[in-house]
């Protein structure tokens, strides 16, 4: 109940600022207005889409609460798509019973209004007809989208009546419901039979999901039904599901302020506190944890920003207002995911925005890797990428991507199927980047200062690092750069025929590669090049020295050693001053 609490505390301060729709009203995507006459006929259709982008979207509107369907064919009062409203859709299933149960819910509450305009709209479902549809103006863009209605001469739209509103409240009180302790907010009040859908959530139903339902009898208990078994009272519904709805809307530029996608998980965050300071704290934790990626977005005012943030200056931060940022703001973050027709909660943390920011500042020194080519620093969902078949999201592992998110928020291990995630990665496409190396470095030195242990892993070339994996990944880069510079460019070099056996044995495979190296340094010397070979067989001898003379090379290497082979080959090989260049990339791809 914890995270309805605080989401009914997060509507409550949306309410004050007018930014959510009241109780029994709902903000819904509206595409087109019917317009009638006073005769009850449709005179025009006007388009009250934005078509400033690319593509023509809804005007998000306020409207009375919309019906639970699920199976059931339920009109809405007022509005709806044209399938109810108007009895035309694409799909032809129940069209007649759709149009009948719209029509039969508004005789059922206009029939004894005397208000000229409720009086026009009962007219114009008495004389109604689908098959006038294609009269009407717009009739190919209008199918299956929602619309409202307003009178010819009106400037609002027939919901917005006071008369209308005034019947809506009717119908609301009137709705049969039990009374109980509302386990929310404490109340006796009446209690929530069904409560409003979540929509908004990638692979969830198009018409919503429930994140609390009882629909079958598994589920009930002593004989209560629906929402009886967890009583919330119909305000506190109504709240967390507009709350929730209105983290996860989206704005007209595609953007989410207070959202970002992690693999499956959309993770929601919110700040408790006057709106102003809340709404600063908000944005703070957003640039922190989801850097904006656009060059567009990239200005002086963020950078600012992170700075500020990395170096633990969270008082200082003014670029966002005159209000000062408070460290000890209540914070919360909820990371959730679409289970066929329901919500799953993945993960909830309640915290302080000092505490969190503090996490995000150590989680980036954990990743930190000389020289990086990512500029910005590199959000959650990019890391993971890294760690997908063809650095897709959707391959992304839920399991990792959730234990990730954790990992940052809480300050607590990475999850080791990550390092074996991004490990595997690099041995199947044979592709060492900066944040496929940062993330190695970044797990193996959390679980070191977890454990305790002093040993750690450097941020840029370390000639003296004792480390037997960190070594051999230096010496196998120091090969791989020998080869091309002897013979160039070839199909496949020693890195893709032979990274990841030298990485995890390396006693199988770098006595043959350095017996092939002197072939290379033969050739450099034959060409020309003795001062190039012998430059590279001092530093093969250089490293060579660091490890054990009875046995320079493991049978094995542990899954930490070779996430430090990673690093230690990444070091050597972007150490320009070190090494030819390779003719690959160096940075993130």
């Amino acid at each position: 109940m914890t995270v309805l609490q605080s989401l009914v505390r997060y509507y409550d301060r949306l309410e004050s600022t007018g930014e959510v729709a009241p109780q029994g009203y709902a903000t819904e995507k509206i595409s087109f207005a019917v317009v009638l006459g006073r005769d009850g006929r449709i005179v025009d259709v006007n388009d009250l889409r934005d078509h400033s982008g690319k593509r023509p979207q809804p005007y998000a509107m306020v409207v009375p609460q919309p019906a639970k369907r699920g199976s059931n064919i339920v009109g809405t009062f007022l509005w709806d798509n044209t399938g109810f409203a108007l009895g035309v859709s694409i799909n032809k299933k129940n069209l007649k019973a759709k149009h009948d149960a719209f029509r039969s819910l508004h005789e059922q509450l206009l029939l004894d209004s005397d208000d000229e305009v409720l009086t026009a709209f009962l007219t114009f479902l008495g004389i109604w007809e689908p098959s006038m549809y294609p009269t009407v103006r717009y009739a190919d863009e209008m199918l299956d989208r929602n619309i409202v209605f307003r009178l010819d001469g009106e400037l609002g739209f027939i919901h917005e009546r006071p008369a209308a509103k005034r019947i809506w409240s009717h119908r609301l009180a009137a709705e049969e419901s039990s009374t109980a302790t509302c386990l929310v907010t404490g109340e006796q009040t009446a209690i929530a039979r069904l409560h409003p859908v979540i929509k908004g959530l990638p692979s969830g139903q198009p018409s919503g999901v429930s994140l609390v339902s009882f629909n079958l009898p598994a589920f009930t208990s002593y004989g209560k039904h629906q929402g009886d078994n967890a009583p919330i009272s119909r305000r506190a519904a109504h709240a967390y599901a507009t709350a929730l709805n209105a983290l996860l809307a989206r704005r007209a530029s595609g953007q989410a302020r207070n959202r970002m996608q992690i693999g499956d998980t959309t993770v929601v965050f919110w700040a408790e506190g006057p709106a102003g300071v809340a709404e600063q704290a908000e944005t703070v934790f957003s640039w922190t944890f989801n850097p904006p990626a656009t060059d567009e977005e990239e200005t002086a005012k963020v950078r600012s920003v992170l700075h500020k943030v990395q170096l633990g200056r969270i008082e200082d931060i003014d670029e966002l207002g005159n209000k000062k940022l408070d460290p000890e703001t209540k914070f919360h973050v909820l990371g959730v995911a679409a289970n066929a027709s329901r919500l799953a909660v993945r993960f909830y943390l309640e915290s302080t925005l000092g505490e969190l920011l503090g996490r995000g500042r150590q989680h980036y020194r954990d990743l930190r890797v000389e020289p990086n080519f990512w500029g910005a620093i590199p959000p959650i969902w990019r890391l993971l990428r890294e760690t997908a078949v063809q650095g897709k999201s959707e391959n992304i592992l839920p399991s990792i991507s959730n234990e990730l998110s954790r990992a940052v928020l809480t300050g607590c291990r990475y999850p080791r199927t990550l390092l074996t995630a991004v490990l595997m990665r690099i041995r199947a496409d044979s592709v060492v980047n900066d944040i496929r190396v940062a993330l190695c470095k970044a797990c193996i030195v959390r679980d070191r200062r977890m454990n305790q242990d002093e040993e750690d892993v450097s941020v840029s070339l370390d000639a003296h690092e004792p480390n037997a994996g960190y070594r051999l990944g230096r010496l196998f880069a120091v090969l791989e750069s020998a080869q091309y510079a002897a013979v160039g460019t070839v199909n496949a070099n020693i890195r893709d025929k032979f990274f990841s056996s030298a990485s995890a044995n390396p006693a199988r495979v770098f006595p043959l590669l350095l017996r092939g190296v002197q072939d290379h340094l033969g050739s450099l010397r034959s060409k020309g090049k003795g001062g190039l070979a012998h430059w590279f067989d001092a530093q093969i001898a250089e490293i060579m020295s660091g490890l054990p003379s009875s046995q320079p090379f493991p049978s094995t290497l542990r899954l930490d050693d070779q996430g430090r082979f990673a690093v230690g080959y990444y070091h050597q090989r972007n150490t320009r001053k070190e090494l030819p260049l390779v003719e690959e990339e160096s940075g993130a791809e």
